[in-house]
Protein backbone atom coordinates (compact mmCIF):
# COMPACT_ATOMS: atom_id res chain seq x y z
CA UNK A 1 0.00 0.00 0.00
CA UNK A 2 1.59 3.60 -1.05
CA UNK A 3 0.81 6.40 1.32
CA UNK A 4 -1.14 7.93 -1.85
CA UNK A 5 -3.80 5.20 -2.37
CA UNK A 6 -4.81 4.96 1.32
CA UNK A 7 -5.21 8.70 1.64
CA UNK A 8 -7.51 8.02 -1.86
CA UNK A 9 -9.05 5.32 -0.37
CA UNK A 10 -9.97 7.30 2.77
CA UNK A 11 -10.96 10.32 0.69
CA UNK A 12 -13.22 8.30 -1.07
CA UNK A 13 -14.95 6.98 2.35
CA UNK A 14 -15.26 10.38 4.12
CA UNK A 15 -17.09 12.21 0.29
CA UNK A 16 -19.26 9.10 0.34
CA UNK A 17 -20.32 8.93 3.69
CA UNK A 18 -21.15 12.70 3.65
CA UNK A 19 -23.16 11.98 0.59
CA UNK A 20 -24.82 9.27 2.38
CA UNK A 21 -25.16 11.32 5.24
CA UNK A 22 -23.62 7.47 6.61
CA UNK A 23 -21.64 6.87 10.16
CA UNK A 24 -18.43 5.29 8.93
CA UNK A 25 -16.65 2.58 11.49
CA UNK A 26 -13.22 1.80 10.58
CA UNK A 27 -10.98 -1.56 11.19
CA UNK A 28 -7.70 -2.52 10.14
CA UNK A 29 -8.47 -3.48 7.13
CA UNK A 30 -12.04 -2.11 5.82
CA UNK A 31 -13.95 0.62 6.30
CA UNK A 32 -17.89 0.40 7.05
CA UNK A 33 -20.52 2.63 6.15
CA UNK A 34 -23.91 2.71 7.72
CA UNK A 35 -26.95 4.30 6.43
CA UNK A 36 -30.54 3.88 6.98
CA UNK A 37 -31.20 0.31 6.44
CA UNK A 38 -28.22 -0.55 4.34
CA UNK A 39 -24.28 -0.32 4.98
CA UNK A 40 -21.37 -0.76 2.62
CA UNK A 41 -17.98 -2.58 3.43
CA UNK A 42 -15.43 -0.85 1.37
CA UNK A 43 -12.07 -2.79 1.54
CA UNK A 44 -9.03 -0.84 2.26
CA UNK A 45 -5.68 -0.96 0.10
CA UNK A 46 -3.77 -2.25 2.09
CA UNK A 47 -1.19 -5.15 1.90
CA UNK A 48 -0.44 -7.32 5.07
CA UNK A 49 0.87 -10.68 6.04
CA UNK A 50 -2.57 -12.35 5.93
CA UNK A 51 -4.48 -10.21 3.79
CA UNK A 52 -3.33 -8.84 0.14
CA UNK A 53 -6.10 -5.66 -1.03
CA UNK A 54 -3.26 -3.91 -2.53
CA UNK A 55 -5.24 -3.58 -6.11
CA UNK A 56 -8.04 -3.19 -7.32
CA UNK A 57 -8.53 -6.42 -8.89
CA UNK A 58 -7.91 -8.16 -5.74
CA UNK A 59 -10.73 -5.86 -3.43
CA UNK A 60 -13.32 -6.88 -6.77
CA UNK A 61 -12.27 -9.98 -6.43
CA UNK A 62 -12.64 -10.00 -2.60
CA UNK A 63 -15.64 -8.34 -2.24
CA UNK A 64 -17.09 -10.97 -4.81
CA UNK A 65 -16.25 -13.80 -2.93
CA UNK A 66 -17.52 -12.28 0.53
CA UNK A 67 -20.92 -12.11 -0.69
CA UNK A 68 -20.57 -15.64 -2.05
CA UNK A 69 -19.37 -16.68 0.77
CA UNK A 70 -21.63 -15.60 3.48
CA UNK A 71 -24.77 -15.61 1.96
CA UNK A 72 -24.48 -19.30 2.79
CA UNK A 73 -24.79 -18.58 6.00
CA UNK A 74 -27.06 -15.07 5.66
CA UNK A 75 -28.55 -14.53 2.65
CA UNK A 76 -30.85 -12.05 4.04
CA UNK A 77 -27.79 -9.77 4.72
CA UNK A 78 -25.69 -9.66 1.68
CA UNK A 79 -27.47 -8.20 -0.92
CA UNK A 80 -24.75 -7.77 -3.50
CA UNK A 81 -21.35 -5.66 -4.53
CA UNK A 82 -21.56 -1.74 -5.64
CA UNK A 83 -19.47 -0.06 -7.99
CA UNK A 84 -18.04 3.27 -6.89
CA UNK A 85 -17.53 5.56 -9.79
CA UNK A 86 -16.63 8.98 -9.96
CA UNK A 87 -13.59 10.26 -8.63
CA UNK A 88 -12.39 10.05 -4.81
CA UNK A 89 -14.00 13.46 -3.86
CA UNK A 90 -17.12 13.41 -5.73
CA UNK A 91 -17.42 9.18 -5.25
CA UNK A 92 -21.31 7.31 -6.56
CA UNK A 93 -22.61 4.24 -5.50
CA UNK A 94 -23.55 2.22 -8.71
CA UNK A 95 -23.45 5.07 -11.24
CA UNK A 96 -22.02 5.63 -14.90
CA UNK A 97 -18.37 5.70 -15.84
CA UNK A 98 -15.61 3.76 -14.72
CA UNK A 99 -15.38 1.80 -11.38
CA UNK A 100 -12.69 3.51 -9.14
CA UNK A 101 -13.87 0.88 -6.29
CA UNK A 102 -16.24 -1.02 -4.99
CA UNK A 103 -17.64 -2.04 -2.08
CA UNK A 104 -20.17 -5.03 -0.18
CA UNK A 105 -23.41 -4.01 -0.06
CA UNK A 106 -25.06 -5.29 3.07
CA UNK A 107 -28.31 -4.99 4.90
CA UNK A 108 -28.00 -3.05 8.02
CA UNK A 109 -29.25 -4.97 11.38
CA UNK A 110 -29.88 -3.54 14.69
CA UNK A 111 -27.81 -2.43 17.73
CA UNK A 112 -28.07 -5.04 20.23
CA UNK A 113 -28.71 -7.90 17.91
CA UNK A 114 -25.16 -9.72 17.58
CA UNK A 115 -24.89 -12.55 20.24
CA UNK A 116 -21.98 -10.74 22.02
CA UNK A 117 -24.41 -7.94 22.38
CA UNK A 118 -27.58 -9.93 23.72
CA UNK A 119 -24.85 -12.51 25.87
CA UNK A 120 -23.80 -8.93 27.40
CA UNK A 121 -27.43 -8.09 28.03
CA UNK A 122 -28.20 -10.95 29.41
CA UNK A 123 -30.85 -11.41 26.77
CA UNK A 124 -30.01 -14.32 24.63
CA UNK A 125 -31.91 -17.31 24.89
CA UNK A 126 -31.29 -20.75 25.03
CA UNK A 127 -33.46 -21.71 21.72
CA UNK A 128 -31.22 -18.90 20.04
CA UNK A 129 -28.36 -21.38 20.80
CA UNK A 130 -30.31 -24.19 19.32
CA UNK A 131 -30.76 -22.54 16.28
CA UNK A 132 -27.33 -21.62 15.63
CA UNK A 133 -26.95 -25.08 16.41
CA UNK A 134 -28.60 -26.16 13.80
CA UNK A 135 -27.28 -23.73 11.48
CA UNK A 136 -23.94 -24.90 11.53
CA UNK A 137 -24.73 -28.62 11.80
CA UNK A 138 -26.63 -28.56 8.12
CA UNK A 139 -23.79 -25.61 7.04
CA UNK A 140 -21.30 -27.86 8.16
CA UNK A 141 -23.20 -31.13 6.55
CA UNK A 142 -23.43 -29.53 3.16
CA UNK A 143 -20.31 -27.26 2.57
CA UNK A 144 -17.89 -28.27 -0.05
CA UNK A 145 -15.27 -31.18 1.43
CA UNK A 146 -11.21 -30.64 0.60
CA UNK A 147 -9.42 -33.04 -1.37
CA UNK A 148 -6.96 -35.12 0.83
CA UNK A 149 -4.30 -33.74 -1.19
CA UNK A 150 -5.24 -29.84 -1.50
CA UNK A 151 -2.77 -29.08 1.40
CA UNK A 152 -5.59 -27.47 3.67
CA UNK A 153 -6.49 -28.82 7.57
CA UNK A 154 -2.71 -30.80 7.24
CA UNK A 155 -1.90 -31.84 10.93
CA UNK A 156 1.78 -29.52 10.11
CA UNK A 157 -0.24 -26.63 9.39
CA UNK A 158 -2.40 -27.05 11.98
CA UNK A 159 0.61 -27.39 14.83
CA UNK A 160 2.21 -24.53 13.01
CA UNK A 161 -0.66 -22.17 12.68
CA UNK A 162 -1.51 -22.42 16.67
CA UNK A 163 2.19 -21.79 17.98
CA UNK A 164 1.93 -18.90 15.13
CA UNK A 165 -1.24 -17.40 17.08
CA UNK A 166 0.84 -18.72 20.70
CA UNK A 167 3.06 -16.19 19.83
CA UNK A 168 1.29 -13.63 18.72
CA UNK A 169 -0.41 -13.63 21.61
CA UNK A 170 3.09 -13.56 23.47
CA UNK A 171 2.59 -9.73 23.99
CA UNK A 172 -0.94 -10.51 26.31
CA UNK A 173 0.22 -13.83 27.85
CA UNK A 174 2.99 -13.96 30.89
CA UNK A 175 6.34 -16.07 30.06
CA UNK A 176 4.83 -18.44 32.56
CA UNK A 177 1.42 -18.50 30.33
CA UNK A 178 3.34 -19.23 27.16
CA UNK A 179 5.54 -21.83 28.81
CA UNK A 180 2.57 -24.00 30.05
CA UNK A 181 0.91 -23.56 26.38
CA UNK A 182 3.76 -24.20 24.29
CA UNK A 183 4.61 -27.89 25.44
CA UNK A 184 0.82 -28.58 25.60
CA UNK A 185 0.07 -27.86 22.14
CA UNK A 186 3.07 -29.53 21.00
CA UNK A 187 1.97 -32.60 22.50
CA UNK A 188 -1.42 -32.13 21.65
CA UNK A 189 -0.16 -31.77 18.07
CA UNK A 190 1.59 -34.97 18.38
CA UNK A 191 -1.19 -37.27 19.56
CA UNK A 192 -4.04 -36.10 17.61
CA UNK A 193 -1.44 -36.12 14.15
CA UNK A 194 -3.33 -38.79 13.42
CA UNK A 195 -7.03 -38.35 13.93
CA UNK A 196 -6.52 -35.08 11.46
CA UNK A 197 -4.90 -37.27 8.40
CA UNK A 198 -8.21 -39.49 8.83
CA UNK A 199 -10.77 -36.90 8.95
CA UNK A 200 -8.92 -35.17 6.31
CA UNK A 201 -9.33 -38.30 4.22
CA UNK A 202 -13.03 -38.29 4.72
CA UNK A 203 -13.71 -35.56 3.87
CA UNK A 204 -14.17 -33.90 7.73
CA UNK A 205 -12.01 -30.75 5.82
CA UNK A 206 -14.50 -28.27 4.13
CA UNK A 207 -15.13 -24.83 2.84
CA UNK A 208 -16.19 -23.33 6.47
CA UNK A 209 -16.72 -19.80 7.36
CA UNK A 210 -13.39 -19.33 9.45
CA UNK A 211 -14.53 -16.16 11.71
CA UNK A 212 -17.05 -17.80 13.90
CA UNK A 213 -16.81 -16.09 17.36
CA UNK A 214 -19.70 -14.18 18.44
CA UNK A 215 -19.33 -10.88 17.06
CA UNK A 216 -19.91 -12.75 14.27
CA UNK A 217 -23.29 -14.22 15.14
CA UNK A 218 -26.64 -12.01 14.89
CA UNK A 219 -30.60 -12.27 15.47
CA UNK A 220 -31.88 -11.48 12.07
CA UNK A 221 -35.84 -11.80 11.59
CA UNK A 222 -36.22 -13.64 14.88
CA UNK A 223 -33.76 -16.26 12.94
CA UNK A 224 -29.98 -16.73 13.54
CA UNK A 225 -27.39 -15.85 11.20
CA UNK A 226 -23.20 -15.84 10.56
CA UNK A 227 -21.55 -13.80 9.11
CA UNK A 228 -18.42 -11.76 8.10
CA UNK A 229 -16.34 -15.22 7.41
CA UNK A 230 -13.17 -15.13 5.78
CA UNK A 231 -12.89 -14.16 1.63
CA UNK A 232 -9.21 -13.19 1.73
CA UNK A 233 -7.13 -16.36 2.73
CA UNK A 234 -8.76 -19.75 1.44
CA UNK A 235 -6.74 -21.50 4.28
CA UNK A 236 -8.89 -20.11 6.75
CA UNK A 237 -11.63 -21.21 5.82
CA UNK A 238 -10.75 -24.54 4.58
CA UNK A 239 -10.58 -26.16 7.82
CA UNK A 240 -12.13 -28.95 10.11
CA UNK A 241 -15.65 -28.56 10.96
CA UNK A 242 -14.34 -28.73 14.50
CA UNK A 243 -12.13 -26.56 14.64
CA UNK A 244 -15.08 -23.88 12.86
CA UNK A 245 -17.30 -24.57 15.33
CA UNK A 246 -14.70 -24.32 17.95
CA UNK A 247 -14.47 -20.64 17.79
CA UNK A 248 -18.20 -20.26 18.76
CA UNK A 249 -18.03 -23.54 21.56
CA UNK A 250 -14.64 -21.05 23.12
CA UNK A 251 -16.08 -17.55 22.24
CA UNK A 252 -19.19 -18.74 24.65
CA UNK A 253 -16.92 -19.97 27.41
CA UNK A 254 -14.89 -17.40 27.31
CA UNK A 255 -17.99 -14.93 28.18
CA UNK A 256 -19.01 -16.44 30.87
CA UNK A 257 -21.34 -18.72 29.13
CA UNK A 258 -19.65 -22.77 29.19
CA UNK A 259 -23.40 -23.65 29.61
CA UNK A 260 -24.06 -21.80 26.37
CA UNK A 261 -20.93 -23.47 24.62
CA UNK A 262 -22.10 -26.88 25.56
CA UNK A 263 -25.25 -26.14 24.89
CA UNK A 264 -23.85 -25.61 21.37
CA UNK A 265 -21.68 -28.31 21.08
CA UNK A 266 -23.88 -30.93 21.73
CA UNK A 267 -27.01 -29.79 19.60
CA UNK A 268 -24.17 -29.33 16.97
CA UNK A 269 -23.21 -33.09 17.59
CA UNK A 270 -27.29 -34.08 17.33
CA UNK A 271 -27.16 -32.58 14.27
CA UNK A 272 -24.23 -33.80 12.99
CA UNK A 273 -23.47 -36.88 14.76
CA UNK A 274 -19.56 -35.79 14.26
CA UNK A 275 -18.71 -37.63 17.53
CA UNK A 276 -15.03 -38.39 16.50
CA UNK A 277 -14.08 -35.10 16.29
CA UNK A 278 -14.51 -33.77 19.70
CA UNK A 279 -11.24 -35.42 20.32
CA UNK A 280 -10.17 -32.42 18.74
CA UNK A 281 -12.32 -30.00 20.25
CA UNK A 282 -9.73 -28.72 23.34
CA UNK A 283 -6.63 -28.25 20.81
CA UNK A 284 -8.90 -25.89 18.50
CA UNK A 285 -10.75 -24.33 21.40
CA UNK A 286 -7.16 -23.30 22.87
CA UNK A 287 -6.04 -22.48 19.37
CA UNK A 288 -9.37 -20.05 18.60
CA UNK A 289 -8.30 -17.88 22.60
CA UNK A 290 -4.82 -17.32 21.23
CA UNK A 291 -6.03 -15.66 18.25
CA UNK A 292 -8.93 -13.85 19.60
CA UNK A 293 -6.26 -12.49 22.60
CA UNK A 294 -3.89 -11.20 19.37
CA UNK A 295 -6.53 -9.55 17.92
CA UNK A 296 -8.32 -7.94 21.22
CA UNK A 297 -4.52 -6.86 21.64
CA UNK A 298 -4.17 -5.07 18.26
CA UNK A 299 -6.94 -3.34 18.55
CA UNK A 300 -5.73 -1.41 21.33
CA UNK A 301 -5.16 -0.63 24.91
CA UNK A 302 -8.85 -0.61 25.96
CA UNK A 303 -9.01 -3.98 25.00
CA UNK A 304 -6.72 -5.28 27.26
CA UNK A 305 -8.93 -6.94 29.52
CA UNK A 306 -10.81 -8.81 26.43
CA UNK A 307 -7.40 -10.00 25.55
CA UNK A 308 -6.32 -10.90 28.72
CA UNK A 309 -9.77 -12.80 28.86
CA UNK A 310 -9.06 -14.93 26.08
CA UNK A 311 -5.33 -16.18 27.33
CA UNK A 312 -7.38 -17.02 30.39
CA UNK A 313 -9.93 -19.25 28.31
CA UNK A 314 -6.76 -20.65 26.56
CA UNK A 315 -5.29 -21.96 29.63
CA UNK A 316 -8.67 -23.15 30.77
CA UNK A 317 -9.53 -25.48 28.00
CA UNK A 318 -6.32 -27.25 28.83
CA UNK A 319 -8.05 -28.47 31.85
CA UNK A 320 -11.87 -29.42 31.78
CA UNK A 321 -13.41 -32.07 33.95
CA UNK A 322 -11.77 -35.50 34.42
CA UNK A 323 -14.10 -38.28 32.47
CA UNK A 324 -16.82 -39.97 33.62
CA UNK A 325 -19.79 -41.65 32.19
CA UNK A 326 -23.25 -40.76 33.57
CA UNK A 327 -26.66 -43.05 31.91
CA UNK A 328 -30.02 -41.80 32.22
CA UNK A 329 -33.36 -44.12 33.41
CA UNK A 330 -35.98 -43.80 33.05
CA UNK A 331 -39.74 -44.75 30.28
CA UNK A 332 -40.83 -42.17 27.81
CA UNK A 333 -41.71 -39.12 28.66
CA UNK A 334 -39.65 -39.07 31.90
CA UNK A 335 -37.38 -36.01 31.58
CA UNK A 336 -34.23 -37.73 30.60
CA UNK A 337 -33.83 -35.57 27.77
CA UNK A 338 -34.62 -32.24 30.14
CA UNK A 339 -32.49 -33.76 33.12
CA UNK A 340 -29.51 -34.54 31.21
CA UNK A 341 -29.32 -31.21 28.95
CA UNK A 342 -29.21 -29.52 32.46
CA UNK A 343 -26.90 -32.07 33.58
CA UNK A 344 -24.15 -31.56 30.71
CA UNK A 345 -24.09 -28.02 30.69
CA UNK A 346 -23.16 -28.01 34.37
CA UNK A 347 -20.63 -30.48 33.89
CA UNK A 348 -19.31 -29.62 30.37
CA UNK A 349 -20.03 -33.12 29.26
CA UNK A 350 -20.87 -34.68 25.71
CA UNK A 351 -24.33 -36.10 25.55
CA UNK A 352 -25.43 -38.90 23.46
CA UNK A 353 -29.00 -39.20 22.53
CA UNK A 354 -30.75 -42.74 21.76
CA UNK A 355 -33.33 -41.41 19.91
CA UNK A 356 -31.01 -39.14 17.53
CA UNK A 357 -28.66 -41.91 17.02
CA UNK A 358 -31.75 -44.75 16.40
CA UNK A 359 -32.30 -42.55 13.81
CA UNK A 360 -29.03 -41.81 12.14
CA UNK A 361 -28.35 -45.67 12.14
CA UNK A 362 -31.83 -45.57 9.37
CA UNK A 363 -30.17 -43.02 7.65
CA UNK A 364 -33.07 -40.99 9.05
CA UNK A 365 -32.44 -36.74 10.14
CA UNK A 366 -32.86 -36.01 14.08
CA UNK A 367 -36.77 -34.79 13.26
CA UNK A 368 -37.21 -37.03 10.07
CA UNK A 369 -40.50 -39.37 10.67
CA UNK A 370 -39.90 -42.86 10.52
CA UNK A 371 -43.41 -43.74 10.16
CA UNK A 372 -43.49 -41.55 7.09
CA UNK A 373 -41.06 -44.21 5.43
CA UNK A 374 -42.49 -47.29 7.02
CA UNK A 375 -40.13 -47.82 9.30
CA UNK A 376 -40.54 -49.43 12.89
CA UNK A 377 -37.48 -47.50 14.69
CA UNK A 378 -38.50 -49.95 18.03
CA UNK A 379 -37.77 -53.26 17.59
CA UNK A 380 -36.00 -55.29 19.86
CA UNK A 381 -32.94 -55.74 16.95
CA UNK A 382 -33.21 -51.66 16.32
CA UNK A 383 -32.78 -51.27 20.17
CA UNK A 384 -30.12 -53.43 20.21
CA UNK A 385 -28.06 -51.92 17.47
CA UNK A 386 -28.99 -48.46 18.96
CA UNK A 387 -27.21 -49.34 22.87
CA UNK A 388 -24.25 -50.94 20.66
CA UNK A 389 -23.90 -47.31 18.76
CA UNK A 390 -24.20 -45.33 22.35
CA UNK A 391 -21.26 -47.89 23.50
CA UNK A 392 -19.02 -47.28 20.78
CA UNK A 393 -19.09 -43.31 20.63
CA UNK A 394 -19.20 -43.35 24.60
CA UNK A 395 -15.76 -45.45 24.71
CA UNK A 396 -14.02 -43.26 22.06
CA UNK A 397 -15.71 -40.24 23.89
CA UNK A 398 -14.03 -41.34 27.09
CA UNK A 399 -10.66 -42.71 25.90
CA UNK A 400 -10.81 -38.96 24.51
CA UNK A 401 -11.14 -37.79 28.28
CA UNK A 402 -14.24 -36.59 28.12
CA UNK A 403 -17.42 -36.99 30.47
CA UNK A 404 -20.35 -38.50 28.69
CA UNK A 405 -23.82 -38.63 29.09
CA UNK A 406 -25.98 -41.34 27.89
CA UNK A 407 -29.25 -40.49 27.29
CA UNK A 408 -31.79 -43.64 26.63
CA UNK A 409 -34.36 -45.36 28.87
CA UNK A 410 -31.92 -48.39 30.42
CA UNK A 411 -35.07 -49.99 31.24
CA UNK A 412 -33.06 -53.43 31.54
CA UNK A 413 -30.48 -54.13 34.63
CA UNK A 414 -28.48 -55.74 31.37
CA UNK A 415 -28.43 -52.71 29.25
CA UNK A 416 -27.26 -50.66 32.74
CA UNK A 417 -24.82 -53.52 33.50
CA UNK A 418 -23.00 -53.02 30.40
CA UNK A 419 -22.40 -49.61 30.74
CA UNK A 420 -21.59 -49.79 34.50
CA UNK A 421 -18.82 -52.59 33.06
CA UNK A 422 -17.66 -49.96 30.15
CA UNK A 423 -16.61 -47.53 32.92
CA UNK A 424 -14.95 -49.77 35.14
CA UNK A 425 -13.05 -51.34 31.86
CA UNK A 426 -12.10 -47.57 31.08
CA UNK A 427 -11.46 -46.94 34.71
CA UNK A 428 -13.82 -44.03 35.27
CA UNK A 429 -16.81 -42.75 37.36
CA UNK A 430 -20.37 -44.27 36.71
CA UNK A 431 -23.46 -42.72 37.76
CA UNK A 432 -26.79 -42.93 36.95
CA UNK A 433 -29.62 -40.01 36.41
CA UNK A 434 -32.82 -41.91 37.52
CA UNK A 435 -35.47 -39.87 36.13
CA UNK A 436 -39.72 -40.89 37.17
CA UNK A 437 -43.19 -39.47 36.66
CA UNK A 438 -46.10 -40.73 37.81
CA UNK A 439 -48.06 -42.50 34.85
CA UNK A 440 -51.00 -40.02 33.89
CA UNK A 441 -47.67 -37.58 33.42
CA UNK A 442 -45.63 -39.76 31.18
CA UNK A 443 -48.65 -40.06 28.95
CA UNK A 444 -49.68 -36.41 29.29
CA UNK A 445 -46.21 -35.53 28.31
CA UNK A 446 -45.93 -38.35 25.09
CA UNK A 447 -49.39 -36.67 23.75
CA UNK A 448 -48.22 -32.90 23.98
CA UNK A 449 -44.91 -33.77 22.38
CA UNK A 450 -43.96 -31.88 19.16
CA UNK A 451 -40.83 -31.72 16.83
CA UNK A 452 -38.34 -34.01 19.02
CA UNK A 453 -36.39 -36.27 17.99
CA UNK A 454 -37.89 -39.29 20.21
CA UNK A 455 -41.00 -40.87 18.87
CA UNK A 456 -42.30 -43.28 21.71
CA UNK A 457 -45.47 -42.20 21.80
CA UNK A 458 -48.31 -44.35 23.97
CA UNK A 459 -47.88 -47.20 22.27
CA UNK A 460 -44.11 -47.85 22.60
CA UNK A 461 -44.85 -46.47 26.59
CA UNK A 462 -47.38 -49.41 26.81
CA UNK A 463 -45.19 -52.13 25.64
CA UNK A 464 -41.81 -50.84 27.56
CA UNK A 465 -43.70 -50.12 30.93
CA UNK A 466 -44.59 -54.35 31.81
CA UNK A 467 -40.62 -55.13 30.94
CA UNK A 468 -39.06 -52.27 32.80
CA UNK A 469 -36.55 -53.39 35.69
CA UNK A 470 -36.29 -50.82 38.54
CA UNK A 471 -32.91 -50.35 39.41
CA UNK A 472 -31.73 -52.65 42.31
CA UNK A 473 -30.43 -51.07 45.75
CA UNK A 474 -26.52 -51.09 44.48
CA UNK A 475 -27.55 -48.76 41.53
CA UNK A 476 -29.34 -46.75 43.65
CA UNK A 477 -26.69 -45.97 45.35
CA UNK A 478 -25.53 -44.84 41.66
CA UNK A 479 -28.03 -42.28 41.28
CA UNK A 480 -26.79 -38.67 40.89
CA UNK A 481 -28.64 -35.06 40.36
CA UNK A 482 -28.94 -32.81 37.08
CA UNK A 483 -29.63 -30.01 39.62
Amino acid sequence: MTPSSFDAGAQLVAALAASLAAEVIATHISWVLLAGDQAWKIKKPVRLPFVDYGSLAARRHCCEEEVRLNRRLAPSLYLGVSRITGTAAAPCLDGAGETIEYAVRMRRFATGALFSEQLGAGTLAPAQVDALAALLGDFHEQAAAAAPDSGYGSPEGRRRVALAALEGAGAVATAAELARLRPWLAAQADALSALWRERLRSGRVREGHGDLHLDNVVSLDGQVAAFDGIEFDPALRWIDVIDDLAFAVMDFAARGRPDFAFRLLNGWLDRTGDHGGVAALRFAAVYRALVRAQVEHLRGPARADAARRYVEAALSWTQLPAPALTITHGLPGSGKTFQSQRLLERTAAIRIRSDVERKRLFGLAMLEDSRARGLDLYTAEATARTYAQLAAKARLLLAAGWPVILDAAFLRRDERAAARALADELRVPFAILDCQASPEVLRERLLARRGDASEAGVAVLERLEPVAEPLTADEQSLRCEAR
